[in-house]
């Protein structure tokens, strides 16, 4: 069905085999590469290249590799297994990149907001915390109102308080903190597909009519834009890391495109 072309291939076992690994070792090694944000207790340099080799579920590589052999042969093909590999290898390093950028920020956002309550708590600002960082969170608003009516009740600024402050070290410390995956790289091939073959026409599960590569790209791309600006509850997906893979994506092919003999 699938015209694997070698370094194709080799991903293909590579991750397979290092997720076989993982269902074997535990947690251990999602600890050790997953790419925890910077500031985090499990920060560590190296996890730029490793979060890419690791998956969190049997659905996620899946997904991620059936992703790799339908796009990346014909450019595999185009480029020579050497070239497709540093490609892959920089859209997946520059993802993360992007994505710890944006995670950092975000994060320094939070512990702006749980020092500003922390120097002046109020019901107002309990819910504000809650509403804008942890949505999902139930309970809160009892606490809340129970504030607003007795602003100087000590036991319970300090109970707020705690609260907020293991809110954010579980946002920066928690098994689930870090980001593993390969569809950082992954969204850097779909990329250059849709740059490399606009017209080619494909035939998508979700979708019940062909769809050129290149309009494919663009409405993934507003999707993961969207989703990445509104998250919603439980939404646990890095579309900021996507988004990153097709930026660096887009970046590197210009360049590539400056040396044509090479590039074609």
């Amino acid at each position: 069905m699938f015209n694997l072309t070698p370094t194709v291939r080799l991903l293909l076992f590579i991750n397979v085999g290092i997720y076989l690994l993982q269902t074997q070792l535990g947690p251990q090694v999602s600890l050790f590469g997953a790419l925890y944000p910077i500031g985090s207790i499990h920060f560590q340099l190296w996890q730029f290249l490793t979060y890419m080799f690791l998956h969190g579920s049997w659905g996620h590589i899946l997904s991620n590799m059936f992703g790799l052999i339908s796009f990346g042969p014909l450019l595999e093909q185009r480029w020579g297994g050497e070239r497709f590999l540093v490609f892959w290898l920089i859209c997946g390093l520059g993802a993360g990149m992007l994505y710890s950028s944006v995670k950092y920020y975000e994060l320094h956002q939070m512990n702006e907001a749980r020092i500003a309550f922390k120097e002046h708590p109020t019901g107002v600002g309990l819910v504000d915390f809650f509403e804008n960082y942890y949505p999902e969170a139930s309970g809160y608003q009892t606490v809340a109102s129970a504030l607003q009516r007795n602003p100087n009740d000590q036991g319970l600024i300090s109970s707020a308080n705690e609260t907020l402050q293991a809110v954010y070290s579980e946002s920066l410390n928690s098994p689930n903190a870090g980001m593993l995956g390969a569809s950082g790289a992954l969204f850097g091939l779909l990329f250059a597909f849709g740059y490399l073959f606009p017209n080619t026409e494909l035939m998508l599960l979700f979708f019940p009519f062909p769809i050129k590569a290149k309009y494919f790209v663009t409405l993934y791309a507003l999707y993961e834009l969207y989703g990445g600006i509104h998250r919603t509850p439980g939404d646990n997906v890095a579309h900021f890391a996507h988004l990153g893979g097709l930026l660096i994506g887009f970046i590197v092919l210009k360049f590539w495109e400056r040396g044509r003999s090479q590039f074609y």
